[in-house]
């Protein structure tokens, strides 16, 4: 891949509000999954990663009106993605693109029609939220952006594809710079699905654990601006860190579950390492999906296995700081990688004890300090078999 740098950072979690906040929370170990405060669901004996505010504050945040008809993901994308632009010091939106992504758009609103439905013999309102290029618009609209928009939906990788979008759509010309992610807002839809398909723990989520019983849902949004190099340096630019490689595949197994052989995971990883001009050994970190299903962490490994041999590298899952966020986990992972790079720091796997029988292998339990992270891999992977591994390289300043 030519040199893609990331020049803007923006991130909204259930572990902060910022980018400062979430890198705090990261760097103490914090968790933000606790139960149920904001969304109205019956269920209350789940534990979710909920961004710590409600709509009306996360509008105050944004300077917005009551009056502004704004769903929860586009607000959390929002955010997110004007901190990036902000941090990115760009002047000029002349050819910049948004991509952005997300799984569910606004089912969240979508869900409060429902009751009104029924009640009535005539429906004759309309749903100006629920498709998911709806927050693509508005985050476009908030920002000036008008070159080049595009939404992207591949469940659990969509903002992984997003980023590699932007790195094709600048290869080619398209545009100069890309703000580039994804955001997802817990909602009903979301809850009762993952709920039906047994895969959700009412206890806190144990990524690559032996005991682990499913995943604990959360919400949120990242967003990249990445740009050539060359027009980084131009306009002086800080550059936090380098997209050196990226691949999608896909397993075509099942529309839920990951194949046990982890192939699609297993050519994403080898494709990014080829296209950053890498070998195994020169990955010092993997960034896993980690959700804490038996069956994802299971076939993970065994693509982790398949790649690097008994030499594993460093490797946890992050899952448990934020829950899973769906379409923004792979932008908010890529994020707390680039973190990593900046603070050569590793963040732990939070409640693991004991490993998968069938490995052997236990990612990293506390905060690891080193001095030779230089490359890392953050693997993205959907429902239908869609996985993306990205390559993150770290900047070393001239």
């Amino acid at each position: 891949m030519d040199e893609f740098c990331v020049t803007g950072l923006g991130v909204i979690s259930a572990i902060g509000l910022n980018l400062k906040e979430n890198s705090e929370s990261l760097k103490k170990s914090l968790t933000g999954i606790a139960p149920v405060e904001y969304l109205g669901t019956l269920h209350k004996d789940f534990l979710l990663g909920e961004v710590k505010a409600d709509n009306d504050q996360l509008r105050e945040i944004l300077n917005l009106g009551t009056d502004e008809l704004y769903d929860r993901t586009t607000l959390l994308g929002m955010i997110a993605a004007e901190e990036a632009f902000k941090s990115s010091g760009l002047l000029s939106k002349k050819n910049l693109g948004l991509v952005s992504s997300t799984s569910v758009g606004g089912m969240c609103y979508t869900e409060l029609e429902f009751k009104p439905y029924l009640d009535m013999e005539m429906y004759e309102d309309f749903i100006l939220t629920h498709e998911c290029a709806s927050s693509t618009f508005h985050i476009s609209e908030k920002l000036g952006i008008r070159s080049y928009t595009d939404t992207i939906s591949t469940a659990c990788s969509s903002s992984a594809n997003a980023i590699l979008e932007a790195c094709k759509l600048i290869k080619h010309g398209v545009c100069d710079r890309v703000l580039a992610g994804g955001t997802d807002a817990l909602s009903l839809f979301t809850l009762n699905g993952f709920n039906t398909l047994m895969i959700l723990d009412k206890e806190m989520c144990r990524p690559f654990d032996q005991s682990r019983a499913g995943l604990n849902l959360g919400e949120g949004a990242a967003y990249l601006m990445i740009e050539k190099k060359s027009d980084a340096i131009q306009r002086n630019a800080e550059i936090f860190a380098y997209i050196s490689g990226g691949a999608n595949a896909n397993d075509a197994f099942h529309q839920t579950a990951s194949s046990p052989e982890g192939r699609g995971a297993s050519a994403a990883i080898i494709k990014a390492l080829e296209m950053a001009g890498l070998k195994p050994e020169d990955i010092q970190y993997i960034n896993a999906h980690g959700t804490a299903t038996p069956n994802n962490d299971l076939s993970e490994s065994t693509a982790i296995q398949s790649v690097f041999g008994d030499h594993w590298p460093d490797f946890s899952s992050t899952k448990g700081y934020t829950g899973h966020t769906l379409a923004a986990c792979g932008a908010i992972e890529a994020i707390y990688s680039i973190l990593m790079l900046q603070d050569r720091s590793l963040y732990p796997c939070l409640n693991f004890k004991e490993p998968i029988p069938e490995f052997g292998k236990r990612p990293l339990t506390k905060l690891k300090k080193t001095e030779n992270l230089r490359n890392i891999l953050s693997n993205s992977f959907g429902f239908g078999g869609n996985c993306t591994s990205i390559i993150i390289q770290k900047h070393e300043p001239s």
